[in-house]
C-alpha cells in the first residue's frame, strides 16, 4: 500500500511579489534586497506621513519664538539646523521625500503606459508601423535626460517651476527618455509569445487581436518590467535633483526639494558649514541606492541560473525531510 506524498500548500503571502522573491533570494542576493527594502520603506513612510513627522513646514521661517535664524548649527529646536534661508533642514529633507515620491510615481506610470503600448503594438502587429516606432526610439536615445528636462522646465514655467510644473517638467523628460526602454523590451517579447500556441489556439477559435493581444501577449511579456522600473525610479529622483541644483527646479515657497537645497549651500561648504549640503545630499544617495539594490537583486532573482540553483536547494532540503518521515514510519 502506497502512501501519497502530502501537498504543500503555499501561503497567501508568499504569492505577494517582493515577499516571492525575498523568499527565493539567498545570501547576498537577500542581503541586497532587505537593504534596499528597508531603505524604500523609511523613504516612502517620509513621504506619506511628512506632514506628522518633520518639525516644521517645508517653508516655515518662524515659530512661536521669532526667526528660526540662518544657517543654525545642528542641536537643540533644529537637529540637523537651518539653512542660508533660514528654514530647518530635517524639515526639507523629510517634506522633500514627498515631492520626489510624486515625480518617480508621475514618471513610472506615464513611461509604462506609454511604453507598453507602443512596444504592444509593434511586436504584435508588425510591418511599417514596427519600422517607425523602431527608427523613432533609436532617435531618441539622442537627447540626454537633463538636457530635455531644463527644456521642459522652460517651456512649461518659464524655468521657475511651482509643484505642479515642477514634478511635470521632471516626469516628462523621464518619460520621453524611457519609452524606447519598456518599448524594446515588450516588443522583444512580444515578438517572441505571439508566436506560441496558445496564441495561435486564440487565433483559431475566432479572438479578436485586442482580446488576444491583452488577454494572452500581454500577460506573458511584462516579467522583466520590474527591472526596467527600478532604474526609471532612480533616474527620476536624479534627474528632479538636477534641475534644483541648476536652478530650473521647484520653488522653496512651492515644496521641498533636495537639488535646490544642495544648490543653495555651495557657499557654504567654502565656509565649513557642512549640516546644509551633507544632509540632503545623502537623502538622494540613500533613496537612490535603495531603488538600486532592489533593481539588482530582482535582476539576480531572474536568472535562470541562478533561480535552478535555488530549486536545487530546495529540491535536496526535501528529499531529506521525505526521507526523514519515512524512517519515523
Amino acid at each position: 500500500m502506497t502512501q501519497e506524498t502530502p501537498k504543500i500548500k503555499r501561503s497567501i503571502w508568499s504569492r505577494i511579489p517582493l515577499i516571492r522573491e525575498l523568499a527565493q533570494s539567498v545570501g547576498w542576493q537577500r542581503g541586497m534586497l532587505v537593504a534596499g527594502l528597508v531603505i524604500i520603506v523609511v523613504f516612502l513612510i517620509a513621504a506619506a506621513f511628512a506632514q506628522w513627522i518633520a518639525p516644521y513646514g517645508y517653508n516655515q521661517l518662524r515659530d512661536d519664538d521669532g526667526l528660526f535664524g540662518a544657517q543654525v548649527p545642528p542641536g537643540g529646536k533644529h537637529l540637523l539646523g537651518t539653512t542660508v534661508g533660514g528654514y530647518d533642514v530635517l524639515s526639507r529633507v523629510i517634506w522633500g521625500s514627498q515631492t520626489a515620491f510624486l515625480v518617480i510615481v508621475v514618471a513610472v506610470v506615464l513611461s509604462i503606459f506609454a511604453g507598453i503600448m507602443l512596444g504592444l503594438l509593434s511586436g504584435y502587429f508588425g510591418g511599417w508601423l514596427d519600422r517607425v516606432l523602431v527608427l523613432v526610439c533609436d532617435a531618441i536615445y539622442a537627447f540626454p535626460s537633463l538636457l530635455l528636462a531644463i527644456v521642459m522646465s522652460i517651456v512649461l514655467s518659464g524655468g521657475k517651476s511651482s509643484l505642479f510644473f515642477g514634478i511635470l517638467a521632471a516626469a516628462i523628460s523621464i518619460t520621453v527618455v524611457f519609452i524606447p526602454q519598456y518599448f524594446r523590451v515588450i516588443r522583444s517579447e512580444v515578438v517572441r509569445v505571439k508566436s506560441e500556441a496558445f496564441v495561435e489556439s486564440a487565433k483559431v477559435i475566432g479572438a479578436s487581436n485586442w482580446r488576444i493581444m491583452f488577454r494572452h501577449v500581454l500577460r506573458n511579456s511584462t516579467r522583466t518590467l520590474p527591472l526596467i522600473l527600478t532604474l526609471n525610479a532612480s533616474e527620476a529622483i536624479l534627474t528632479l535633483a538636477g534641475l534644483g541644483f541648476l536652478g530650473f527646479g521647484i520653488e522653496p515657497t512651492a515644496a521641498a526639494e533636495w537639488g535646490f537645497d544642495l544648490n543653495k549651500s555651495i557657499s557654504d561648504v567654502a565656509a565649513g558649514i557642512w549640516w546644509t549640503s551633507i544632509f540632503p545630499g545623502t537623502a538622494i544617495v540613500l533613496v537612490v541606492l535603495g531603488i538600486t539594490l532592489v533593481g539588482e537583486s530582482l535582476n539576480d532573482l531572474a536568472d535562470p541560473r541562478l533561480r535552478t540553483r535555488k530549486r536545487a536547494v530546495a529540491v535536496d532540503v526535501d528529499s531529506a525531510e521525505i526521507d526523514e518521515m519515512e524512517e519515523a514510519i
